[in-house]
């Protein structure tokens, strides 16, 4: 197996793990636009690449697959997904397998207001969501919603620009200088999340993770503490039935009244998957067996429950000669 994780930035426990579940003759490979990402010294080769909006990221990446003759890429960031997923059909045409969420699913998963509508569209629980201020602020004068009120970029990533707003004057303010701002019901329900593996040949979800978040910084959680519960899982199920997902997915949910609420999807890696690894769910050999052409079987809940994870800053220390 011979990977290629896109925008590999800052992920490089998430790589580590990876190659303890490889055998020694698979290789990962990272590309970035920085050479100071950190994950690139830890992979097996490393390529500095353009913008993922430059004319000629696409050929870039396409000559890393076929000169490293890669298996399967990815990418560890948000704006880039829809990018692989549009050009599914590209990267299958030289034998490599793109593990990002179908062309539709991907935007849907980008453009939150957008999921939304899907979501309550299919009877799917999910966070009241308001497209502008001018619409969320009829449903304060008719009752339906209240502050303090939750808001966050429309197409964000990284919890960048979410924050919760307490009055009409500050939301309206916020609105006028980012028009791209969505407006949400304040959830004070159990935060947690799940990271999910969808099966690249049934599309069926086949594992997942569950964890409450006991702590949570800018770009996600921090701390963690694993919890199973079959209600749960089934409600997982239902969700990545209606959408096509190709590989990891990370979502987050809110549980409040003794009901579920999906909250957003992120289709890749979550930056707390180190958690699921560490407890014992691994994604690597699920992809592996894919890549070899074997469908996984549905197992769900298999790992401990109350494991925590308290994640911590480490470094990577390089020689300049060995920085491009």
């Amino acid at each position: 197996m011979n990977i290629l994780f896109c925008s590999a930035g800052r992920r490089v426990e998430l790589l580590k793990n990876f190659r303890k579940s490889m055998d020694s003759n698979d290789r990962i490979i990272a590309a970035d636009l920085s050479n100071l990402a950190p994950a690139l010294y830890v992979a097996d080769a490393f390529y500095l690449v353009p913008r993922i909006d430059d004319p000629s990221y696409l050929d870039r990446i396409t000559d890393i697959c076929v000169k490293e003759k890669i298996d399967a890429v990815t990418t560890l960031i948000d704006p880039e997904i829809e990018l692989l997923a549009k050009n599914r059909a590209h990267f299958e045409s030289i034998g490599v397998e793109v593990l990002a969420p179908y062309a539709e699913t991907a935007q849907l998963c980008f453009d939150k207001y957008q999921m939304y509508r899907f979501l309550t569209a299919n009877d799917i629980p999910t966070t009241d969501t308001w497209g502008d201020y001018s619409s969320a602020m009829e449903a304060v004068k008719a009752g339906h919603l209240s502050f303090p009120v939750f808001v966050k970029p429309r197409t964000g990533s990284g919890s960048v620009g979410a924050r919760k707003v307490q009055d009409a004057d500050t939301l309206k303010a916020l609105c006028d200088a980012d028009p791209s701002l969505i407006i949400q019901r304040l959830m004070d329900g159990v935060d947690l999340d799940a990271d999910v593996y969808i099966d690249t040949i049934s599309h069926k979800a086949v594992s997942a993770f569950s964890k409450r978040k006991l702590e949570t910084k800018i770009g996600g959680a921090s701390k963690t503490i694993s919890f199973k519960d079959e209600k749960l899982f089934a409600f997982i199920r239902q969700i990545t039935d209606l959408l096509k997902f190709n590989g990891p997915v990370d979502m987050d949910f809110f549980y409040q009244n003794g009901k579920y609420y999906l909250s957003e999807i992120n289709p890749r890696f979550g930056g707390a998957y180190l958690h699921a690894y560490g407890a014992g769910v691994d994604f690597v050999q699920l992809i592996k067996n894919n890549l070899n052409g074997r469908e996984n079987i549905p197992h769900f809940g298999e790992y401990e429950e109350n494991v925590v994870m308290m994640m911590y800053d480490s470094v990577i220390i390089t020689k300049m000669d060995k920085i491009p």
